[in-house]
């Protein structure tokens, strides 16, 4: 049955193979979010899924006459484009390993890319809007292709985004070890300076009452080095709670 594509959506449309029931989809299709500015790369990553069936269901109801949600569907496809220019782009970011980077580029420019099929998806959405606008008979060919899309996209934007999971989990454990070694350096920083504040006390004692200011002194490193050493601790307990988190 053909998809009624410019009329405004009545209540006696018949339902069709293609389409959810209008309610159902505008539930689905809320309107397109700001754009990420500070999102991070594995968050941008995991959220090129979701922006890819707004997509979707944006252009479903544009072909049914919604003409504010074809607007949304044009914000939400610069948005799905300029995320993945970022996201293709990390590759050649500064701060990233050769191996980070050959990652990221094998995902998604190497032979098993997952670029070309995000490179389509992307065309066959723009071909679906202008068919729309232009009011062309096979604009219904043309989305349906493009719902056919989606178990393939979405697993395309899956493997994106195990790579930059992959890539954080790395670096989240060197971070861990480095600061488990830092830990331990700082305690054994502490226990050396408690070593010289006792041998310090002992010197003042014998010095009567000409060590009195020399304890002092020490007394004061004995502090620091105790302050010191309960930061320590707390420190090694929030490294020990990350690892565990992080197994």
């Amino acid at each position: 049955m053909s998809i009624p594509r410019f009329s405004a959506p009545t209540a006696a449309r018949p339902a069709t193979p293609l389409l959810m029931p209008d309610t159902q989809i505008r539930d689905a299709a809320p309107a397109t979010p700001p754009h990420p500015q500070g999102i991070s790369i594995v968050n941008l990553a995991a959220r090129q899924r979701m922006l890819s069936q707004r997509l979707i269901l944006q252009i479903l109801l544009a072909a049914r006459g919604d003409t504010a949600k074809l607007d949304e569907a044009r914000r939400t496809l610069q948005l799905f484009g300029e995320s993945h220019q970022r996201l293709t782009g990390a590759a050649t970011a500064t701060g990233l390993g050769d191996a980070e980077a050959r990652r990221i580029h094998d995902t998604y420019r190497g032979p098993a890319g997952v670029g070309p099929v995000i490179d389509a998806f992307m065309r066959l959405v723009r071909e679906a809007i202008d068919r729309i606008v232009a009011r062309d008979t096979t604009t219904p060919e043309t989305i349906s292709q493009l719902v056919d899309q989606t178990d393939r996209i979405l697993s395309a934007l899956d493997t994106a985004t195990t790579a930059f999971d992959d890539i954080t989990r790395s670096r989240s454990g060197a971070m861990l070890k480095e600061l488990v070694s830092i830990v331990g350096d700082i305690q054994g920083v502490a226990k050396e300076a408690k070593i010289v504040s006792f041998n310090a006390q002992v010197m003042a004692a014998r010095a009567g009452q000409h060590g009195r200011e020399f304890a002092v002194v020490a007394n004061v490193l004995s502090n620091i080095t105790d302050v010191i050493d309960g930061l320590t601790r707390k420190a090694a307990v929030l490294a020990e709670q990350r690892h565990t988190l992080a197994a």
